[in-house]
């Protein structure tokens, strides 16, 4: 069985209105990606890499994560430390506003360790994914343990996946993530673009401007999402353009990008070809937007769930 590590930071979520009653969950981009591929790809171990605290809530979330099938091996539990904390709110077209208290997140302090688990089981990975949060989180010795690790994992063969989630407010400046996201894309042999972030990375005047410049980017294959218009996928064998679902009522577009990605993966991860995980990222996203939080309900994706290869 093929195993696949995503290393990021996943943190306790409060969505509802604020001084009005509250759902608490957790979520995070890498983690939310990690729960839907494990759904949706019985042929894969997936594993979850992150650190959390040893207190309550942090037991909690491991104890939720390990009934969605993730091996949490290499999660470290660090004293003293706690998980970090996010507020959605939802508008009425289902577009997000965010608020975070993640400064002291134990995620941060993954790499302080002389050796990670992550680190001392590399050479068992066949797939690693992170993302540009998992970039930003990190300081800078840390990401570049990261990087080397990825280096490491490419140079054997493993298939390293970088999705670009940007997120301005996580860096110091645009030239500094910039910088770190083009070493990620360097290392990559697979990128997942979101357009209008790589537009708001490289501080291009058009949304094609963006599209152009991830189409050239060094990774052998990349996937660029513009939202509602179809998804690109460029390779050695040219673009292709695979449709979006169509959706009639979009609730909540939490987790759009981190499912797509679960979905492209559970089908490439398992040998199935380029635009066949196109589509089943696009349904699994189309799928998701239709309900509330980060992580829908098991029973509405059933049909979703890939048999073993």
């Amino acid at each position: 069985m093929h195993k696949v590590v995503l290393f990021g930071e996943c943190m306790l979520e409060l969505q509802g209105e604020a001084f009005g009653s509250m759902h608490q969950g957790f979520g995070g981009d890498t983690l939310n990606t990690a729960v839907y591929l494990a759904r949706c790809a019985t042929g894969l171990q997936v594993c979850y890499a992150t650190a959390l605290g040893d207190d309550g809530l942090s037991a909690g979330m491991l104890q939720r994560w390990q009934a969605e099938w993730l091996d949490v091996s290499l999660v470290q539990r660090l004293p003293g430390r706690m998980p970090g904390l996010y507020l959605i709110q939802v508008d009425a077209q289902g577009e997000r506003s965010f608020s975070y208290w993640r400064d002291s997140s134990a995620a941060k302090a993954y790499f302080d360790a002389a050796i990670t688990p992550l680190e001392a089981e590399a050479d068992s990975l066949d797939a690693f994914y992170l993302s540009g949060i998992s970039l930003a989180i990190l300081p800078p010795a840390g990401r570049e343990r990261l990087f080397a690790l990825m280096g490491r994992l490419r140079a054997r063969g493993a298939t390293v996946v970088f999705d670009n989630n940007y997120r301005p407010r996580l860096w110091a400046s645009r030239e500094e993530a910039l910088v770190n996201f083009d070493r990620a894309y360097a290392l990559a042999s697979i990128a997942l673009i979101t357009a209008d972030d790589e537009q708001a990375l490289r501080n291009l005047p058009t949304l094609q401007a963006a599209v152009d410049a991830a189409q050239a980017l060094p990774c052998a294959e990349v996937v660029v999402k513009r939202g509602r218009d179809a998804t690109l996928v460029r390779s050695a064998s040219g673009v292709l353009e695979v449709p979006t679902e169509r959706v009639d009522k979009v609730v909540d577009t939490t987790a759009a990008g981190d499912s797509f990605a679960a979905g492209y993966l559970a089908v490439r991860l398992q040998g199935g070809s380029l635009a066949d995980a196109a589509r089943h990222g696009n349904r699994l996203a189309g799928r998701v937007i239709q309900h509330r939080g980060a992580l829908i309900p098991q029973d509405v994706m059933t049909d979703l769930v890939l048999s073993k290869s």
